[in-house]
């Protein structure tokens, strides 16, 4: 029984970091900020993509702290982690994004690598195969 609840516990511990990370950037998106501005405009999807980006993360990060909506809370993380991943890949956006001559040394590239790694565990522990199946 208590390996079963060391497993919540980790469980719970990326839920919560993972939900961090997604709620602590939505300022910078939702008030405009100027870098991330920059990022947007960079991959040529500014405004709309800053402010739909940033609903989707805050749906996604208030749907892990909801019981059995975590799980689906997960797969939209990942869908936004790979696609943020993406864009820092293969636009000039590049991995270390400089504005202004301050660099963030790669630190917005790095949040979205941990955040799909850890969104890819709770899809892992969530059962993929039976979210799916329970959705159609």
């Amino acid at each position: 029984m208590k390996e079963k609840r060391k497993y919540r516990t980790i469980e719970m511990l990326l839920r919560i970091v993972t939900a961090i990370i997604l709620i602590q950037t939505l300022h910078f998106k939702f008030s405009g900020h100027p870098q991330a501005i920059h990022i947007f405009s960079t991959v040529g999807m500014e405004p709309w993509g800053r402010y739909g980006v940033g609903t989707i993360e805050l749906i996604a990060g208030i749907l892990f702290f909801l019981p059995n909506y975590w799980k689906y809370a997960s797969v939209l993380t990942a869908g936004l982690m790979l696609g943020a991943i993406g864009f820092h890949l293969l636009t000039p956006l590049g991995i270390v994004i400089e504005y202004n001559g301050v660099s963030d040394g790669g630190q917005l590239f790095t949040m979205a690598v941990v955040t799909l790694i850890f969104s890819c565990i709770l899809m892992y522990r969530a059962n993929l195969r039976e979210l799916i199946r329970n959705l159609f």
